[in-house]
């Protein structure tokens, strides 16, 4: 059968079931340029023995090392990198996905060695050990991170009955042999008892006909053994009565304040096609005046608020109401939870409303009316969970539903937000706590919410300043995409003078009523000092919290909006439905100069600011090291323990003469694509001048300088870090801009990245996070090699990468010249891939123009210097990272002084 699709969506689908039960969901797309498949197992870590606790994320990991039918370790990835593919694995809760995508040429060998996987995997013995170190190695890169840290504590305040509770990770001890069973038995236990064709659905995408697709799916996919073993249930409930009424107090290892408050409720997949707690997440999270955000806010409690997340399962799910604290919050935790209570008696009394639901559901119609095409990997991955949870026709159209309003399901579900239905947890630095959560040695405290309190927050009454949203203006009521008048795929310069270039593209190819609007607006007064970029960061943060409010109408009807500094000032950016973008461009641009800001909000955005930065320090090693990279290298991006130093001394009386300084000399690029008339994109430029004109003069472009490490030797730098990981970090530059330079840093990079991660992350086990890439800085091409290791210093690092460039010569002169020459055209086939949607054009686009690529034409150069080079080309290329005289590039290495283990 075929699922309902979008009326902008000409692909095929077909849903079947194969002989094994496995489900199955084929796609035709005659217009992509990658083929992918997605495979999920309705296994995760709630399947994990008690005593063999991470075995399904070791099992995921295990899969990628070898069939008997191709049992080379690394080869999986090897080919599916030489075709121009990608490929990659999660472990979930409940469910374990795997997915590739690869030139349209190779799908079916792509999917002759995908499938191997459930039916002949070799778990080798000897990969065992090896990929045990790899599960640990990924488990201490988190040991650090909040996320996860408070994730543990959660596992160990519910019901221990419950497989939520579980370690889902995995480490040395917890895949250790065991007396009388090793790690192997046990590992190929558990794929016989939990790896079934009738706990697997299928999700394959190929411009391949259905009928040849069919074939190929009965064919690979067809001899996955069905052993019956039926859906998984869980019986436990995920809290038992001495499990709520709890409040949890936890130190973090960054500085971050949070106030999460979570309500228990049944599972709700079965609502999907109405989606409640879709609306009452758009209620209770509304952050426009009158909201309980912009009350807090006022207030000086509260920085953010997010409504409708939290854990979800097949017989659990929480709904979360958290809120970012500033350091004066912490002293009105109660205040603000006696709000959100007056709040949530607001909602119930006036909030379920038909035309309230029916605003929601036209937003939705709208967004998978005008659906675009995803890249196909990621239309795959997306999709594939859907078989488990939607009816076979709404397996495309289960996201977007909203079918009916049912005031009965919505009032059950909001009776349950209820103080005596509640967790509290509360996140900050300092607080008092008394046990350490295993794995993770997170420091926490738990007590019972007393009774007195749920009583007086029950009976909280709505305050006088909290109202619930007004009808929505910016809804879009122009939804027919119009025809360009000129069949055009490369943009047209309308306006270029001194201090204004305007871009226009009225594309043809997409058809759907939305627009990309980027306007560059470059300020050298934004960027001549240190002390100038900080405020500038600053002001742009200022600004974004003063609109948020104004704007956050628009984003709810499908309007997005960015604003970011950068090396020469700052860009802002509109995505979404075309009709009503100009009304959200006038209400930014009027609102650009700041005004006379709040002192309550300045010193909480400034003070949010400052904690965001010195959080940096608190990132993972190779996080730290990338942030370096980029410092050293750009001038124009200090390091953030400098611009920490400046943002600190920053006072409010100062902010309104640097904005206006900001604005007084300008130079504004601007890219008007999509579904825009040439003479709306001249009225939009004539808007941005009539805000502009009257305080700026014309400027010349902001200089954006990269040091150049060609002429002094090896670089070294260390970076001083508090992680128990070594990390290090080796970038090589390019001299120049030149196609040839940048074919020869893509198709080293291609060529390498695979088997640099196999031989130093699978067979050294040097570290989790291994990996090489091309990284352009300010238009010049860079290859980097990383590696974050639990076990090696940065040394023995710096010489495995070395010892791995002076020994690829060697590797590439084995190519055969099938693989050289499948090798260059998978290169190719990426760097000519379409489009895969408007957004991804404008993007790129965008791009083209900051980097001065005015012919849109650089990547096909590229491609066509790729296609040039000989094997003996990039022989010399690779030598010459390491021996300098030979070429004209040089290293920069830079690692962290790990703290002493």
């Amino acid at each position: 059968m075929s699922p309902y699709a979008s009326p902008n969506d000409h692909r095929q689908y077909h849903y079947l079931e194969l002989a094994n039960r496995l489900k199955v969901l084929l796609i035709c797309d005659p217009e992509t340029d990658k083929s992918a498949a997605s495979l999920a197992v309705n296994t995760g870590h709630f399947d994990d023995p008690s005593d063999r606790q991470g075995m399904a994320h070791f099992l995921e990991h295990m899969l990628f090392l070898g069939t008997d039918t191709y049992p080379k370790p690394g080869e999986y990835q090897q080919f599916m990198n030489r075709h121009g593919g990608s490929n990659n694995a999660w472990t979930g809760t409940e469910f374990t996905n795997f997915f590739f995508d690869i030139d349209n040429d190779y799908f079916e060998q792509g999917l002759a060695r995908f499938s191997q996987f459930f039916i002949c995997p070799t778990f080798s013995p000897e990969w065992v050990d090896k990929e045990r170190n790899a599960v640990d190695s990924e488990y201490r890169l988190k040991l650090m991170d909040d996320v996860r840290r408070s994730y543990q504590v959660h596992k160990e305040t519910v019901n221990p009955a419950h497989p939520f509770s579980k370690f889902s990770v995995g480490n040395l001890d917890t895949l250790a042999d065991l007396p009388g069973r090793s790690l192997h038995s046990d590992l190929l236990r558990f794929y016989e008892q939990h790896y079934s064709a009738d706990r697997m659905a299928l999700v394959m995408l190929s411009p391949e006909s259905i009928a040849n697709q069919l074939t190929w799916c009965e064919h690979f996919f067809g001899p996955i053994l069905d052993r019956n073993l039926g859906i998984p249930t869980v019986e436990a409930p995920l809290y038992r009565l001495e499990d709520l009424g709890l409040c949890i107090e936890q130190t973090p290892v960054k500085e971050s304040r949070r106030l999460s408050l979570n309500f228990p409720l049944p599972p709700v997949d079965a609502y999907y096609d109405k989606k409640p707690l879709t609306f009452l997440s758009h209620l209770i999270g509304y952050e426009g005046d009158g909201s309980l955000l912009s009350l807090l806010k006022e207030k000086g409690w509260v920085n953010q608020l997010a409504a409708g997340g939290g854990v979800s399962g097949s017989n659990f799910k929480d709904f979360g109401i958290n809120f970012g604290l500033t350091p004066m919050g912490m002293d009105h935790v109660d205040d603000i939870i006696t709000l959100l209570f007056g709040y949530l008696k607001l909602v119930k009394q006036e909030g379920l409303a038909p035309w309230r639901y029916e605003e929601k559901q036209q937003v939705l119609e709208s967004a998978f009316r005008f659906q675009e095409r995803g890249k196909a990997q990621d239309t795959v991955s997306g999709l594939v969970l859907n078989l488990f949870i939607y009816q076979p026709q709404d397996l495309l159209y289960g996201d977007y539903m909203m079918r009916e309003y049912d005031e009965e399901l919505l009032a059950r579900l909001l009776a349950k937000l209820t103080p005596h239905n509640l967790r509290i947890t509360l996140t900050a630095p300092g607080l008092s706590t008394d046990r350490l959560a295993r794995w993770y040695q997170t420091p926490y405290k738990v007590s019972h919410i007393p009774e007195a309190d749920k009583i007086r927050w029950q009976q909280s009454e709505p305050d006088a300043a909290l109202r619930l949203p007004d009808p929505n203006p910016f809804i879009a009521t122009r939804l027919e995409p119009r025809s360009p008048e000129l069949a055009t795929d490369l943009p047209a310069c309308l306006i270029d003078r001194p201090g204004f270039r305007l871009w226009h593209l009225h594309e043809h190819q997409f058809s759907v009523p939305k627009g990309n609007l980027y306007i560059a607006i470059d300020s050298e007064h934004a960027v001549k000092s240190p002390r100038h970029i900080a405020m500038a960061r600053l002001a742009v943060e200022l600004l974004c919290d003063h609109l948020n409010a104004l704007t956050y109408p628009a984003e709810l009807a499908g309007l997005g909006y960015q604003m970011y500094a950068h090396q020469g000032g700052f860009t802002i950016t509109l995505s979404g439905f075309s009709d009503k973008q100009a009304l959200l461009l006038d209400m930014i641009l009027a609102n650009r100069t700041l005004g006379y800001p709040d002192p309550a909000r300045f010193a909480a955005i400034k003070q949010q600011l400052i904690r965001n930065w010195e959080n940096q320090a608190k990132t993972r090693p190779i996080n730290q090291l990338f942030n370096q990279l980029t410092s050293l290298l750009q001038p124009n991006n200090p390091p953030f323990e400098q611009l920490l130093r400046h943002l600190r001394e920053v006072e409010l009386a100062e902010m309104p003469a640097f904005v206006q300084q900001l604005f007084s000399q300008v130079h504004v690029e601007t890219l008007v694509h999509g579904d825009w008339q040439e003479s709306e994109a001249l009225a939009l430029a004539a808007l941005l001048e009539r805000h502009l004109a009257p305080y700026s003069q014309p400027s010349a472009e902001t200089r954006r300088p990269l040091i150049s490490i060609q002429d002094r030797g090896t670089l070294i730098r260390e970076h001083g870090c508090e992680h128990e990981d070594s990390a290090l970090l080796v970038y090589y530059q390019s001299r120049t801009t030149r196609a040839r330079d940048l074919a020869c840093f893509t198709l080293a990079n291609h060529i390498m990245s695979s088997t640099f991660f196999h031989e130093l992350r699978t067979r050294q086990q040097l570290g989790y996070v291994v990996g090489a890439g091309n990284l352009p800085l300010n238009r010049h091409p860079g290859l980097i090699f990383y590696i974050q290791s639990p076990v090696a210093g940065p040394q023995v690092l710096l010489d495995a990468v070395e010892e791995f460039i002076d020994l690829f010569p060697l590797a590439m002169l084995e190519f055969s010249e099938q693989q050289w020459q499948e090798s260059k055209r998978g290169l190719q086939a990426q760097l000519s891939e379409r489009d895969a949607n408007l957004r991804s054009r404008g993007q790129r686009l965008w791009v083209s123009i900051g980097n001065k690529d005015l012919g849109f034409d650089q990547r096909e150069h590229v491609c066509e210097e790729v296609g040039k080079l000989s094997r003996a080309d990039l022989v010399r290329f690779i030598m010459a990272l390491r021996y300098t005289h030979l070429g004209q590039i040089d290293p920069l290495q830079l690692w962290p002084r790990a703290r002493a283990r």
